[in-house]
């Protein structure tokens, strides 16, 4: 699994560069890419099929923050931000912007390996339980088709990022079941380690972002105070 997948790391230091490459080809990942600004990482994903990026937030010609969105007019590639910065604010932005997770500098690359590995495994679960026969799941305003891995708002398709579609498609699988931010955490994220909740709640603002009316007054997607979150059918049109 590991050798057939393709890494690009963006960062302007070369020294972090090189050290994550030497890492990651020690642990099993051959086809690494490396950009050093974020057009040159444009450029690569315009040339190649990039799984994972590791994304520095400083680049030299602009922000990662800026970058993201850009990147993903052209990839759902799992994105994983560098960061020195640790503020809630920061975090947020990351993730609005179309991230998927972040670390904090200075960080352990062995983390970044794990994290790059649980993301595989979570991907290659989903492929592997998707049946032969289309499975819909459908609730009314929009519907998830799992075979395709597309998401259909009001009839027409939605661009959802990987972790994303990921969160949307276990709520869809366990319906009206209640599930605590640690309890996604672990079955969607596969984290054991020191993940931030932050994570699960832009995750969820971004799955309401695509599938509400009104994301401010979620008719599907529901906050259970002091609980959780749970998926119901909603009385949207």
């Amino acid at each position: 699994m590991e050798e057939q997948t393709d890494i690009l790391i963006v960062d302007d230091e070369k020294a972090i560069v090189t050290m994550l490459e030497m890492m990651l080809k020690k642990e099993g990942f051959q086809r690494v890419h490396k950009a050093y600004t974020g057009q040159g990482a444009i450029q690569i994903l315009k040339q190649h099929k990039i799984e994972v990026i590791i994304l520095d937030v400083m680049l030299p010609d602009g922000s990662g923050f800026d970058f993201c969105p850009k990147i993903r007019e052209l990839t759902n590639a799992y994105i994983l931000f560098l960061t020195a910065k640790v503020s809630d604010l920061d975090v947020l932005t990351g993730f609005a912007t179309g991230g998927d997770d972040y670390v904090t500098k200075p960080f352990n690359p062995l983390e970044v390996a794990a994290r790059i590995k649980a993301y595989l495994r979570r991907s290659a679960k989903t492929e592997a339980a998707i049946p032969e026969k289309s499975s819909n799941y459908d609730f009314g305003h929009f519907v998830l088709d799992e075979s395709a891995g597309v998401l259909t708002v009001n009839g027409e398709d939605v661009p959802c990022p990987t972790q994303v579609y990921l969160l949307l498609l276990y709520f869809c699988k366990h319906p009206n079941r209640i599930f605590s931010k640690a309890d996604l955490l672990e079955a969607v994220w596969g984290f054991e380690h020191f993940a931030d909740e932050n994570t699960v709640s832009v995750h969820i603002r971004r799955i309401r972002e695509r599938i509400e009316v009104n994301p401010s007054k979620p008719e599907f997607l529901l906050t259970v105070r002091g609980l959780g979150y749970k998926l119901v059918k909603g009385n949207a049109s």
